[in-house]
Protein backbone atom coordinates (compact mmCIF):
# COMPACT_ATOMS: atom_id res chain seq x y z
CA UNK A 1 0.00 0.00 0.00
CA UNK A 2 1.10 3.62 -0.82
CA UNK A 3 0.33 7.00 1.18
CA UNK A 4 -1.78 8.08 -1.28
CA UNK A 5 -3.64 4.83 -1.17
CA UNK A 6 -3.04 5.06 2.67
CA UNK A 7 -4.75 8.57 3.26
CA UNK A 8 -7.58 7.87 0.96
CA UNK A 9 -8.84 4.97 2.77
CA UNK A 10 -8.40 6.35 5.69
CA UNK A 11 -10.12 9.46 4.75
CA UNK A 12 -12.75 7.41 4.30
CA UNK A 13 -12.93 5.70 7.26
CA UNK A 14 -12.06 2.53 5.96
CA UNK A 15 -9.44 1.07 8.31
CA UNK A 16 -8.77 -2.73 8.27
CA UNK A 17 -8.74 -4.08 11.54
CA UNK A 18 -5.33 -4.77 13.74
CA UNK A 19 -4.05 -8.31 12.75
CA UNK A 20 -1.49 -8.13 15.46
CA UNK A 21 -2.36 -9.78 18.87
CA UNK A 22 -3.15 -7.86 22.19
CA UNK A 23 -1.87 -9.18 25.37
CA UNK A 24 -1.70 -5.31 26.79
CA UNK A 25 -5.28 -4.02 28.24
CA UNK A 26 -6.56 -1.08 26.73
CA UNK A 27 -5.53 2.32 28.80
CA UNK A 28 -8.73 4.80 28.70
CA UNK A 29 -6.38 7.17 27.23
CA UNK A 30 -4.17 5.82 24.10
CA UNK A 31 -0.53 6.20 25.35
CA UNK A 32 1.38 9.33 24.27
CA UNK A 33 4.36 8.35 22.79
CA UNK A 34 7.71 10.14 22.67
CA UNK A 35 11.02 8.92 20.50
CA UNK A 36 14.10 10.77 21.31
CA UNK A 37 16.56 10.32 18.52
CA UNK A 38 20.07 12.01 18.86
CA UNK A 39 22.36 12.16 16.12
CA UNK A 40 25.83 10.55 15.93
CA UNK A 41 26.04 9.58 19.15
CA UNK A 42 27.14 5.60 19.66
CA UNK A 43 26.64 2.73 22.07
CA UNK A 44 29.72 3.68 24.04
CA UNK A 45 28.92 7.76 24.38
CA UNK A 46 26.54 6.72 27.29
CA UNK A 47 27.78 5.99 31.20
CA UNK A 48 25.41 3.29 31.48
CA UNK A 49 27.12 1.49 28.47
CA UNK A 50 30.92 1.58 30.00
CA UNK A 51 32.02 4.93 29.37
CA UNK A 52 34.36 6.21 32.10
CA UNK A 53 34.22 9.73 30.83
CA UNK A 54 30.71 10.47 29.96
CA UNK A 55 28.13 12.56 32.16
CA UNK A 56 24.55 11.26 31.40
CA UNK A 57 22.87 10.77 34.71
CA UNK A 58 19.52 11.21 33.31
CA UNK A 59 20.18 9.14 30.38
CA UNK A 60 21.71 6.42 32.71
CA UNK A 61 18.10 6.57 34.85
CA UNK A 62 15.89 6.26 31.73
CA UNK A 63 18.23 3.09 31.35
CA UNK A 64 17.50 1.77 34.42
CA UNK A 65 13.79 2.20 33.86
CA UNK A 66 13.57 0.86 30.78
CA UNK A 67 13.37 -2.46 28.77
CA UNK A 68 16.38 -2.21 26.98
CA UNK A 69 17.72 -3.74 23.27
CA UNK A 70 21.23 -4.37 23.72
CA UNK A 71 21.09 -5.74 20.02
CA UNK A 72 19.97 -3.18 18.58
CA UNK A 73 20.91 -1.58 14.68
CA UNK A 74 20.00 1.16 12.41
CA UNK A 75 21.71 2.13 9.15
CA UNK A 76 25.36 3.46 9.45
CA UNK A 77 24.34 7.28 8.64
CA UNK A 78 21.37 9.49 9.58
CA UNK A 79 18.75 9.86 6.36
CA UNK A 80 18.80 6.46 6.04
CA UNK A 81 18.06 5.52 9.27
CA UNK A 82 15.66 8.38 9.88
CA UNK A 83 13.40 7.01 6.44
CA UNK A 84 13.30 3.09 8.07
CA UNK A 85 12.51 4.36 11.56
CA UNK A 86 9.60 6.44 9.74
CA UNK A 87 8.41 3.59 7.71
CA UNK A 88 9.31 0.20 9.09
CA UNK A 89 10.60 -0.27 5.56
CA UNK A 90 14.54 -0.95 4.56
CA UNK A 91 15.82 2.59 3.42
CA UNK A 92 16.74 1.34 0.23
CA UNK A 93 13.37 0.07 -0.42
CA UNK A 94 11.77 4.09 0.29
CA UNK A 95 14.98 5.94 -1.88
CA UNK A 96 16.93 7.11 1.05
CA UNK A 97 20.41 5.97 0.43
CA UNK A 98 22.35 9.33 0.83
CA UNK A 99 22.25 11.83 2.85
CA UNK A 100 22.67 14.50 0.09
CA UNK A 101 22.14 14.39 -3.33
CA UNK A 102 18.39 14.09 -3.74
CA UNK A 103 18.87 10.79 -2.55
CA UNK A 104 17.99 11.59 0.88
CA UNK A 105 13.63 12.39 -0.38
CA UNK A 106 11.76 10.27 1.52
CA UNK A 107 9.29 8.43 -1.34
CA UNK A 108 5.57 10.19 -1.60
CA UNK A 109 4.44 6.33 -2.09
CA UNK A 110 5.55 6.03 1.66
CA UNK A 111 3.55 6.46 4.78
CA UNK A 112 4.51 7.95 7.85
CA UNK A 113 5.07 7.39 11.81
CA UNK A 114 2.88 9.90 11.79
CA UNK A 115 0.89 9.71 9.17
CA UNK A 116 -0.73 6.65 11.17
CA UNK A 117 -0.53 8.35 14.53
CA UNK A 118 -2.58 11.32 12.89
CA UNK A 119 -5.09 8.90 11.42
CA UNK A 120 -5.78 7.45 14.43
CA UNK A 121 -6.40 10.66 16.16
CA UNK A 122 -3.09 12.07 17.81
CA UNK A 123 -1.21 15.20 17.45
CA UNK A 124 2.01 14.91 16.15
CA UNK A 125 5.24 17.12 16.16
CA UNK A 126 7.98 17.25 15.23
CA UNK A 127 11.72 19.31 16.90
CA UNK A 128 15.22 19.38 15.03
CA UNK A 129 16.20 17.48 12.72
CA UNK A 130 13.93 15.57 9.61
CA UNK A 131 16.60 15.46 7.03
CA UNK A 132 14.08 13.74 4.37
CA UNK A 133 13.45 16.40 2.48
CA UNK A 134 13.38 20.61 2.56
CA UNK A 135 10.53 21.51 0.23
CA UNK A 136 7.05 20.11 -0.90
CA UNK A 137 6.47 17.23 -0.52
CA UNK A 138 8.96 16.03 1.60
CA UNK A 139 8.46 18.19 4.02
CA UNK A 140 7.39 16.99 7.70
CA UNK A 141 4.41 18.96 7.57
CA UNK A 142 4.03 16.75 4.07
CA UNK A 143 4.05 13.53 5.87
CA UNK A 144 1.92 13.55 8.33
CA UNK A 145 3.13 16.60 11.29
CA UNK A 146 1.27 19.21 12.51
CA UNK A 147 3.91 20.80 14.33
CA UNK A 148 6.93 21.60 12.88
CA UNK A 149 9.81 23.45 14.09
CA UNK A 150 13.19 21.72 12.37
CA UNK A 151 16.51 23.06 10.66
CA UNK A 152 17.53 22.66 7.35
CA UNK A 153 19.47 19.72 5.68
CA UNK A 154 21.03 17.70 7.80
CA UNK A 155 22.25 19.68 10.45
CA UNK A 156 22.72 23.17 11.15
CA UNK A 157 24.87 24.93 9.29
CA UNK A 158 24.10 22.64 5.82
CA UNK A 159 23.59 24.44 2.54
CA UNK A 160 19.52 23.97 2.94
CA UNK A 161 19.61 25.83 6.45
CA UNK A 162 19.05 29.12 7.40
CA UNK A 163 22.06 31.02 6.65
CA UNK A 164 24.51 31.72 9.59
CA UNK A 165 23.01 29.67 11.91
CA UNK A 166 25.50 28.72 14.26
CA UNK A 167 23.69 26.64 17.01
CA UNK A 168 23.01 29.63 19.04
CA UNK A 169 19.74 32.20 18.56
CA UNK A 170 19.34 30.55 15.32
CA UNK A 171 16.15 31.03 12.71
CA UNK A 172 14.31 27.94 11.84
CA UNK A 173 11.66 26.49 9.94
CA UNK A 174 8.54 26.76 12.19
CA UNK A 175 5.24 25.18 10.24
CA UNK A 176 7.15 26.33 7.27
CA UNK A 177 7.98 29.92 7.70
CA UNK A 178 11.33 31.05 9.68
CA UNK A 179 11.37 32.28 12.93
CA UNK A 180 13.99 33.03 14.84
CA UNK A 181 14.73 32.09 18.47
CA UNK A 182 16.56 32.55 21.69
CA UNK A 183 18.61 29.79 22.83
CA UNK A 184 21.08 26.84 22.04
CA UNK A 185 19.08 24.59 19.54
CA UNK A 186 18.70 21.34 21.50
CA UNK A 187 17.29 23.55 24.20
CA UNK A 188 15.66 25.06 21.82
CA UNK A 189 14.24 21.71 20.31
CA UNK A 190 13.26 20.74 23.63
CA UNK A 191 11.33 23.85 24.70
CA UNK A 192 9.26 23.48 21.56
CA UNK A 193 8.48 20.08 22.43
CA UNK A 194 7.73 20.47 25.97
CA UNK A 195 5.41 23.80 24.93
CA UNK A 196 4.12 20.98 22.07
CA UNK A 197 3.28 18.24 25.39
CA UNK A 198 1.78 20.92 27.85
CA UNK A 199 -0.53 21.69 25.06
CA UNK A 200 -1.61 18.72 23.94
CA UNK A 201 -1.65 17.02 27.69
CA UNK A 202 -5.25 15.81 27.39
CA UNK A 203 -5.33 13.95 24.35
CA UNK A 204 -2.82 11.56 22.18
CA UNK A 205 0.02 12.72 21.32
CA UNK A 206 3.27 11.72 19.10
CA UNK A 207 6.48 13.93 20.10
CA UNK A 208 9.44 13.26 17.61
CA UNK A 209 12.31 14.95 19.47
CA UNK A 210 15.14 14.79 17.41
CA UNK A 211 18.36 16.72 17.84
CA UNK A 212 20.67 17.92 15.77
CA UNK A 213 23.34 17.30 18.85
CA UNK A 214 26.01 15.81 18.93
CA UNK A 215 26.53 15.96 15.28
CA UNK A 216 28.71 18.24 13.75
CA UNK A 217 30.22 21.42 13.52
CA UNK A 218 31.12 20.77 17.35
CA UNK A 219 29.52 23.90 19.63
CA UNK A 220 28.15 23.36 23.35
CA UNK A 221 27.67 26.06 25.55
CA UNK A 222 30.64 26.84 27.60
CA UNK A 223 29.53 25.13 30.56
CA UNK A 224 29.34 21.66 28.86
CA UNK A 225 33.07 22.06 27.91
CA UNK A 226 34.35 23.23 31.33
CA UNK A 227 32.90 19.87 32.38
CA UNK A 228 34.96 18.41 30.33
CA UNK A 229 38.51 19.68 30.95
CA UNK A 230 40.55 16.59 31.28
CA UNK A 231 39.72 15.38 28.14
CA UNK A 232 42.63 16.75 25.72
CA UNK A 233 41.03 16.09 22.55
CA UNK A 234 38.94 19.40 21.67
CA UNK A 235 36.26 18.38 19.38
CA UNK A 236 35.87 14.91 21.89
CA UNK A 237 35.61 17.63 24.69
CA UNK A 238 32.83 19.33 22.52
CA UNK A 239 31.21 16.24 21.90
CA UNK A 240 30.65 15.36 25.31
CA UNK A 241 29.61 18.38 26.61
CA UNK A 242 26.66 18.60 23.67
CA UNK A 243 25.31 15.18 24.91
CA UNK A 244 25.58 16.07 28.64
CA UNK A 245 23.34 18.89 27.03
CA UNK A 246 20.84 16.71 25.63
CA UNK A 247 21.02 14.71 28.96
CA UNK A 248 20.38 17.36 31.15
CA UNK A 249 17.27 18.62 29.10
CA UNK A 250 16.10 14.82 28.87
CA UNK A 251 15.72 15.41 32.96
CA UNK A 252 13.96 18.49 32.27
CA UNK A 253 10.90 16.66 30.14
CA UNK A 254 10.75 13.54 32.52
CA UNK A 255 10.08 16.52 35.48
CA UNK A 256 7.33 17.82 32.88
CA UNK A 257 6.23 14.56 31.97
CA UNK A 258 5.83 14.03 36.04
CA UNK A 259 4.22 17.38 36.86
CA UNK A 260 1.38 16.74 34.20
CA UNK A 261 1.17 13.74 35.13
CA UNK A 262 2.02 11.92 31.81
CA UNK A 263 4.68 10.19 32.99
CA UNK A 264 2.43 6.88 33.19
CA UNK A 265 1.05 6.46 29.81
CA UNK A 266 3.59 7.68 28.10
CA UNK A 267 6.22 5.31 26.16
CA UNK A 268 9.25 6.98 25.58
CA UNK A 269 11.79 5.59 22.94
CA UNK A 270 15.38 6.74 23.22
CA UNK A 271 17.45 5.96 20.19
CA UNK A 272 20.05 6.97 18.43
CA UNK A 273 20.76 7.39 14.71
CA UNK A 274 24.05 5.63 13.62
CA UNK A 275 27.25 4.58 15.26
CA UNK A 276 29.04 7.38 16.97
CA UNK A 277 31.13 9.92 15.16
CA UNK A 278 33.76 11.89 17.12
CA UNK A 279 33.45 9.22 19.56
CA UNK A 280 35.60 7.24 17.84
CA UNK A 281 38.58 9.83 18.37
CA UNK A 282 41.63 8.64 20.92
CA UNK A 283 40.21 9.19 24.48
CA UNK A 284 36.36 7.92 23.49
CA UNK A 285 35.16 5.01 23.77
CA UNK A 286 33.55 2.01 21.20
CA UNK A 287 32.13 -0.18 24.29
CA UNK A 288 34.25 -3.18 22.39
CA UNK A 289 32.78 -2.62 19.09
CA UNK A 290 34.62 -2.24 15.73
CA UNK A 291 33.67 0.91 13.39
CA UNK A 292 32.09 4.07 13.62
CA UNK A 293 29.84 5.78 11.91
CA UNK A 294 29.30 4.87 8.23
CA UNK A 295 30.69 2.31 8.88
CA UNK A 296 29.09 -1.72 7.83
CA UNK A 297 30.87 -3.27 10.68
CA UNK A 298 29.26 -3.35 14.36
CA UNK A 299 29.83 0.02 15.72
CA UNK A 300 29.03 1.59 12.59
CA UNK A 301 25.32 0.42 13.40
CA UNK A 302 24.62 -1.19 16.71
CA UNK A 303 22.69 1.80 19.18
CA UNK A 304 20.54 2.46 22.41
CA UNK A 305 17.08 1.85 22.36
CA UNK A 306 15.52 2.19 25.52
CA UNK A 307 11.71 2.01 25.71
CA UNK A 308 10.01 2.94 29.05
CA UNK A 309 6.23 2.36 29.73
CA UNK A 310 5.26 2.33 33.24
CA UNK A 311 1.72 1.95 32.50
CA UNK A 312 2.23 -0.62 30.03
CA UNK A 313 4.10 -2.61 32.43
CA UNK A 314 7.04 -2.73 30.69
CA UNK A 315 10.07 -4.42 33.14
CA UNK A 316 12.46 -1.47 33.96
CA UNK A 317 16.23 -2.95 33.72
CA UNK A 318 15.12 -5.68 31.22
CA UNK A 319 17.75 -6.43 28.90
CA UNK A 320 16.04 -7.98 25.36
CA UNK A 321 19.59 -9.14 23.30
CA UNK A 322 17.81 -10.89 20.47
CA UNK A 323 18.48 -8.93 17.28
CA UNK A 324 16.10 -5.98 16.30
CA UNK A 325 16.40 -2.81 14.33
CA UNK A 326 15.22 0.58 13.52
CA UNK A 327 12.55 -1.70 10.85
CA UNK A 328 10.67 -3.17 14.30
CA UNK A 329 10.04 0.37 15.85
CA UNK A 330 6.87 1.32 14.31
CA UNK A 331 5.08 -1.98 13.71
CA UNK A 332 5.89 -2.04 17.59
CA UNK A 333 4.44 1.60 18.56
CA UNK A 334 1.40 0.73 16.12
CA UNK A 335 0.84 -2.84 18.53
CA UNK A 336 1.58 -1.67 21.83
CA UNK A 337 -0.70 1.72 21.45
CA UNK A 338 -3.31 -0.60 19.56
CA UNK A 339 -3.84 1.89 16.41
CA UNK A 340 -6.18 0.21 13.17
CA UNK A 341 -3.76 -1.53 11.07
CA UNK A 342 -2.52 0.53 7.79
CA UNK A 343 -2.11 -2.20 6.01
CA UNK A 344 1.89 -1.30 5.43
CA UNK A 345 4.13 -4.48 3.97
CA UNK A 346 6.98 -3.71 6.68
CA UNK A 347 10.49 -4.74 6.58
CA UNK A 348 10.13 -5.33 10.48
CA UNK A 349 8.04 -6.33 13.07
CA UNK A 350 6.30 -5.90 15.93
CA UNK A 351 8.83 -6.82 19.18
CA UNK A 352 5.69 -7.14 21.59
CA UNK A 353 6.23 -11.07 22.67
CA UNK A 354 9.49 -10.05 23.22
CA UNK A 355 9.05 -6.79 25.47
CA UNK A 356 6.53 -9.04 27.35
CA UNK A 357 7.66 -12.61 27.18
CA UNK A 358 11.12 -14.25 27.42
CA UNK A 359 11.97 -14.57 23.70
CA UNK A 360 12.40 -18.61 23.67
CA UNK A 361 10.40 -18.60 20.48
CA UNK A 362 11.81 -15.49 18.82
CA UNK A 363 12.80 -16.37 15.17
CA UNK A 364 16.30 -15.91 14.01
CA UNK A 365 15.58 -13.11 11.60
CA UNK A 366 18.22 -12.31 8.39
CA UNK A 367 18.30 -8.42 8.48
CA UNK A 368 20.45 -5.72 6.20
CA UNK A 369 22.18 -2.38 6.92
CA UNK A 370 24.17 -0.62 4.82
CA UNK A 371 26.07 2.36 3.99
CA UNK A 372 25.57 3.63 0.25
CA UNK A 373 26.13 7.09 0.37
CA UNK A 374 26.55 7.53 -3.50
CA UNK A 375 24.52 8.58 -5.85
CA UNK A 376 23.20 5.49 -7.24
CA UNK A 377 23.16 2.39 -5.41
CA UNK A 378 25.72 -0.42 -5.98
CA UNK A 379 25.18 -4.21 -4.81
CA UNK A 380 27.31 -5.29 -2.05
CA UNK A 381 28.14 -1.84 -0.78
CA UNK A 382 29.34 -1.86 2.51
CA UNK A 383 26.78 -3.95 3.74
CA UNK A 384 25.76 -6.32 7.14
CA UNK A 385 23.67 -9.37 6.83
CA UNK A 386 22.63 -10.03 10.06
CA UNK A 387 21.57 -13.04 12.24
CA UNK A 388 21.57 -14.04 15.93
CA UNK A 389 25.25 -15.44 15.38
CA UNK A 390 26.57 -14.32 12.13
CA UNK A 391 27.45 -10.89 10.56
CA UNK A 392 28.70 -11.00 6.79
CA UNK A 393 30.58 -8.36 5.55
CA UNK A 394 30.36 -7.43 1.71
CA UNK A 395 29.48 -10.45 1.49
CA UNK A 396 32.59 -12.12 1.79
CA UNK A 397 33.93 -11.23 5.49
CA UNK A 398 32.23 -13.76 8.15
CA UNK A 399 32.30 -13.22 11.63
CA UNK A 400 30.27 -15.07 14.33
CA UNK A 401 29.59 -11.81 16.56
CA UNK A 402 29.05 -14.27 19.51
CA UNK A 403 32.39 -15.05 20.56
CA UNK A 404 34.30 -12.00 18.01
CA UNK A 405 32.37 -9.34 18.70
CA UNK A 406 35.34 -7.04 17.78
CA UNK A 407 35.42 -8.63 14.10
CA UNK A 408 38.76 -9.43 14.34
CA UNK A 409 38.92 -13.07 13.31
CA UNK A 410 37.13 -13.71 9.29
CA UNK A 411 36.29 -17.27 9.20
CA UNK A 412 34.61 -17.38 6.09
CA UNK A 413 36.57 -20.21 4.43
CA UNK A 414 35.74 -22.40 7.43
CA UNK A 415 31.78 -21.83 6.80
CA UNK A 416 31.04 -21.96 3.48
CA UNK A 417 27.83 -23.21 3.94
CA UNK A 418 26.92 -19.92 6.25
CA UNK A 419 28.21 -17.58 3.71
CA UNK A 420 25.83 -19.00 0.94
CA UNK A 421 22.85 -18.71 2.77
CA UNK A 422 23.72 -15.37 4.14
CA UNK A 423 24.68 -14.58 0.42
CA UNK A 424 21.47 -15.89 -0.80
CA UNK A 425 19.78 -13.91 1.76
CA UNK A 426 20.98 -10.41 0.41
CA UNK A 427 20.71 -11.77 -3.09
CA UNK A 428 16.79 -11.50 -2.67
CA UNK A 429 17.14 -8.12 -0.33
CA UNK A 430 19.24 -7.00 -3.24
CA UNK A 431 16.49 -8.01 -6.02
CA UNK A 432 13.73 -6.83 -3.98
CA UNK A 433 14.23 -3.22 -3.52
CA UNK A 434 16.67 -2.69 -6.24
CA UNK A 435 13.25 -2.40 -8.77
CA UNK A 436 12.98 0.87 -7.43
CA UNK A 437 16.40 2.45 -7.89
CA UNK A 438 15.27 3.97 -11.52
CA UNK A 439 12.65 5.29 -9.19
CA UNK A 440 13.97 10.01 -8.63
CA UNK A 441 12.43 11.63 -6.09
CA UNK A 442 11.47 15.29 -7.24
CA UNK A 443 10.41 18.38 -5.78
CA UNK A 444 7.00 19.58 -7.06
CA UNK A 445 6.93 23.61 -8.63
CA UNK A 446 3.70 25.16 -8.99
CA UNK A 447 2.00 23.79 -6.18
CA UNK A 448 -0.48 25.21 -3.93
CA UNK A 449 0.94 23.92 -0.67
CA UNK A 450 4.26 25.65 -1.12
CA UNK A 451 5.20 28.81 -3.43
CA UNK A 452 7.86 29.51 -3.88
CA UNK A 453 9.78 26.66 -3.57
CA UNK A 454 13.59 26.81 -2.72
CA UNK A 455 15.91 24.47 -4.50
CA UNK A 456 19.72 23.79 -3.33
CA UNK A 457 22.44 22.45 -4.04
CA UNK A 458 22.45 20.38 -0.84
CA UNK A 459 20.07 18.35 -3.08
CA UNK A 460 21.87 18.05 -6.84
CA UNK A 461 21.58 14.98 -8.74
CA UNK A 462 25.33 15.47 -9.31
CA UNK A 463 28.45 13.54 -8.08
CA UNK A 464 29.67 16.74 -5.96
CA UNK A 465 27.69 18.55 -4.78
CA UNK A 466 28.23 21.36 -1.78
CA UNK A 467 26.28 20.26 1.04
CA UNK A 468 27.46 22.82 3.81
CA UNK A 469 27.43 26.34 4.13
CA UNK A 470 31.15 26.38 3.79
CA UNK A 471 31.50 25.34 0.72
CA UNK A 472 29.11 27.71 -0.93
CA UNK A 473 32.25 30.09 -0.19
CA UNK A 474 34.54 27.49 -0.97
CA UNK A 475 33.46 24.64 -3.87
CA UNK A 476 33.64 26.33 -7.06
CA UNK A 477 33.82 25.24 -10.61
CA UNK A 478 31.34 22.29 -10.22
CA UNK A 479 27.92 22.06 -11.60
CA UNK A 480 25.04 20.26 -11.11
CA UNK A 481 20.88 20.63 -11.58
CA UNK A 482 17.54 19.34 -9.70
CA UNK A 483 14.84 17.21 -11.57
CA UNK A 484 11.85 18.96 -10.52
CA UNK A 485 7.95 18.35 -11.41
CA UNK A 486 5.71 20.88 -12.60
CA UNK A 487 2.50 21.11 -11.50
CA UNK A 488 0.80 22.61 -14.14
CA UNK A 489 1.63 23.74 -17.24
CA UNK A 490 2.17 28.41 -17.21
CA UNK A 491 4.75 31.04 -17.07
CA UNK A 492 7.40 30.62 -14.11
CA UNK A 493 9.85 32.65 -12.19
CA UNK A 494 13.44 31.28 -11.72
CA UNK A 495 15.75 32.82 -9.97
CA UNK A 496 19.23 31.86 -9.79
CA UNK A 497 21.69 32.90 -6.50
CA UNK A 498 25.11 31.75 -5.60
CA UNK A 499 24.24 32.85 -1.96
CA UNK A 500 20.65 32.28 -0.79
CA UNK A 501 18.16 35.36 -0.20
CA UNK A 502 18.65 35.60 3.24
CA UNK A 503 22.31 36.22 3.18
CA UNK A 504 21.48 39.48 1.35
CA UNK A 505 25.00 39.17 -0.77
CA UNK A 506 25.68 39.11 -4.04
CA UNK A 507 26.45 36.74 -6.53
CA UNK A 508 30.42 38.30 -7.21
CA UNK A 509 30.60 39.18 -3.61
CA UNK A 510 32.43 37.31 -0.41
CA UNK A 511 30.90 36.27 2.42
CA UNK A 512 33.92 36.34 4.52
CA UNK A 513 37.75 36.09 4.31
CA UNK A 514 37.49 32.27 3.67
CA UNK A 515 35.22 32.44 0.55
CA UNK A 516 36.44 33.25 -2.73
CA UNK A 517 34.77 35.76 -5.30
CA UNK A 518 33.43 34.36 -8.84
CA UNK A 519 33.34 37.13 -10.92
CA UNK A 520 30.51 36.04 -13.07
CA UNK A 521 29.53 38.20 -15.97
CA UNK A 522 26.85 35.88 -17.57
CA UNK A 523 24.13 33.48 -15.78
CA UNK A 524 22.48 30.94 -17.67
CA UNK A 525 19.17 28.99 -17.02
CA UNK A 526 18.37 25.66 -19.18
CA UNK A 527 15.46 24.51 -18.41
CA UNK A 528 12.18 22.62 -19.95
CA UNK A 529 13.62 22.74 -23.43
CA UNK A 530 14.92 26.54 -22.90
CA UNK A 531 18.15 27.94 -22.53
CA UNK A 532 18.54 31.28 -21.62
CA UNK A 533 21.67 33.49 -20.98
CA UNK A 534 21.39 36.95 -19.16
CA UNK A 535 24.22 39.62 -18.13
CA UNK A 536 24.56 40.26 -14.28
CA UNK A 537 24.25 43.53 -13.51
CA UNK A 538 26.67 45.11 -10.92
CA UNK A 539 25.81 43.92 -7.59
CA UNK A 540 22.94 42.02 -8.33
CA UNK A 541 22.11 38.88 -6.07
CA UNK A 542 19.99 37.23 -8.49
CA UNK A 543 19.07 36.59 -11.79
CA UNK A 544 15.93 36.26 -12.53
CA UNK A 545 13.85 34.10 -15.65
CA UNK A 546 10.57 33.47 -16.90
CA UNK A 547 10.37 30.69 -18.83
CA UNK A 548 6.50 29.09 -19.84
CA UNK A 549 6.76 25.19 -18.36
CA UNK A 550 4.84 22.48 -19.36
CA UNK A 551 2.82 20.51 -16.90
CA UNK A 552 5.17 17.14 -15.92
CA UNK A 553 9.05 16.16 -15.27
CA UNK A 554 11.86 18.34 -16.71
CA UNK A 555 15.23 19.64 -15.57
CA UNK A 556 16.70 22.96 -13.82
CA UNK A 557 20.21 23.50 -14.13
CA UNK A 558 21.45 27.00 -13.57
CA UNK A 559 24.96 28.27 -14.40
CA UNK A 560 27.04 31.66 -13.34
CA UNK A 561 29.78 32.15 -16.31
CA UNK A 562 32.78 34.32 -15.76
CA UNK A 563 36.53 33.56 -14.95
CA UNK A 564 35.16 29.97 -13.93
CA UNK A 565 31.87 28.52 -14.70
CA UNK A 566 29.92 26.99 -11.61
CA UNK A 567 26.91 25.81 -10.74
CA UNK A 568 23.85 28.52 -9.06
CA UNK A 569 23.66 27.01 -5.30
CA UNK A 570 20.14 28.27 -4.73
CA UNK A 571 17.37 28.67 -7.27
CA UNK A 572 13.60 30.26 -6.34
CA UNK A 573 10.37 28.98 -8.18
CA UNK A 574 7.64 31.20 -8.31
CA UNK A 575 4.44 30.23 -9.86
CA UNK A 576 2.65 34.04 -9.50
CA UNK A 577 -0.81 32.41 -10.28
CA UNK A 578 -0.78 30.75 -7.34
Amino acid sequence: MNRRDFIKRVGAGAFLGASTTRLVARPRKKPNVILVLTDDQGYGDLACHGNPIIQTPHLDKLYAQSTRLTNFHVDPTCAPTRSALMTGRYSNRTGVWHTIQGRNLLRRREVTMADVFVQNGYETGIFGKWHLGDSYPFRPQDRGFKEVVIHGGGGVTQTPDFWGNDYFDDTYQANGEPRAFKGYCTDVWFDCAMDFIRQNSHRPFFCYLSTNAPHGPLYCPEKYLKMYDEVEDKSLKAFYGMITNIDDNMARLDSLLTGLNLKDNTIVLFITDNGTATGAKKGGFLAGMKGKKSSQYEGGHRVPCFIRWPGGKLQAAKDIDQLTTHLDILPTVIDLCQLEDPGIQFDGTSLRDLLYGDGKNWPDRSLIVESQRILNPQKWRKCAVMTERWRLINGSELYDIQKDPLQNDDIASQYPDIVKRLREDYEEFWSDVSQDHHITSRYIIGSPQQNPVTLTAHDWLAPDVPWNQKQIGTKLGIEGGWSVEVAHSGKYEISLRRWPRESDIAINDKCDDTSISINAEKARLRMGGHDQTQTIPSGAKEVTFRVPLEKGITELKGLFIGEMTTGAFYAYVNDKKL
